[in-house]
């Protein structure tokens, strides 16, 4: 039995796969919403963080996050 594994994080690569923007574009995006989230640098964006920041819904993006 295979089991399904889903990330909780979101890496600059995977903004870059949603949006289409650069590596760079996509690590200042997850820079400002661990800003107006007041997380500290160590601390990670969940898919649900990013999906509230962004307007995309969470199915759409699990979609495209590939492990």
């Amino acid at each position: 039995m295979k089991t399904e594994t889903t990330r909780l994080c979101v890496y600059p690569k995977d903004v870059q796969r949603i949006t289409g923007k650069s590596e760079r574009w996509s690590r200042t995006l997850l820079l400002k919403i661990r800003e107006s989230l007041n997380k500290e640098e160590h601390q990670f964006i969940t898919i649900e963080e990013f999906c509230s920041y962004t307007g995309f819904k969470e199915e759409k993006v699990q979609g495209v996050i590939v492990d």
